[in-house]
């Protein structure tokens, strides 16, 4: 099922950004440009080097300009993700747009690749709670606490991978249909941001 091929393929980013574990390392797509593992690698792995964004930007201690400097590459890494996720719902645009649709079809609450950029983010969670769940430095009830965590993540992969391919099957038959709207985000744009405006 396409969930679990987008899953394994986010695992594969997670682990070999983990080699290195570090935010400035050269990213390489180890899949073809036209295909969509390359869309599905590219997304997960701007998610992962965000998670760990998010982590530095969080220590107490970070000087105040390194800190903007941050914050300043998270704005950019949103605008990224956000753009990777259009692209794969481009993806499945093109896929199904023979599919005639029914006259009883419905729409669903997002768009496929919303709902895989949620996957996205789930892998991650999984592969740093089970971190966490086998830490040899933790304590028992640590890692207690972190495996029973990791039991909620792993049932909740479960269910949203479920959704995700009964989307997927639905549009695939006409019962539902796709409508994807560009997030039109204004916060990067010079005219709809006032502050960018002003400053221009």
């Amino acid at each position: 099922m396409f969930s679990e091929f987008a899953f394994n393929i986010f695992n594969t980013s997670i682990e070999k950004y983990h080699i290195k574990d570090d935010v400035y390392q050269s990213f390489e797509n180890p899949y073809f440009k036209d295909d969509i593992e390359h869309l599905l690698y590219r997304k997960n792995w701007i998610d992962t080097v965000q998670w760990h964004y998010e982590d530095i930007i969080r220590n107490p201690d970070i000087n105040p300009n390194d800190a903007l400097v941050l914050k300043r590459k998270i704005d950019a890494s949103n605008q990224d993700r956000t753009d990777l996720v259009e692209f794969i719902d481009s993806y499945f645009l093109n896929k199904y747009k023979s599919v005639e649709i029914k006259p009883s079809a419905t729409i669903n609450t997002e768009s496929p690749a919303w709902a895989i950029d949620r996957l996205s983010i789930l892998a991650l969670k999984v592969y740093h709670m089970k971190e966490e769940a086998t830490r040899v430095d933790a304590s028992m009830e640590h890692k207690e606490k972190c495996q029973a965590k990791l039991n909620i993540l792993l049932e909740q992969k479960k269910d949203l991978s479920l959704a995700i391919d009964q989307l997927l099957s639905d549009i695939e038959n006409g019962t539902k249909y796709m409508k994807v709207y560009k997030q039109m985000k204004m916060y990067n744009d010079e005219e709809l941001n006032p502050i960018l405006r002003g400053n221009k």
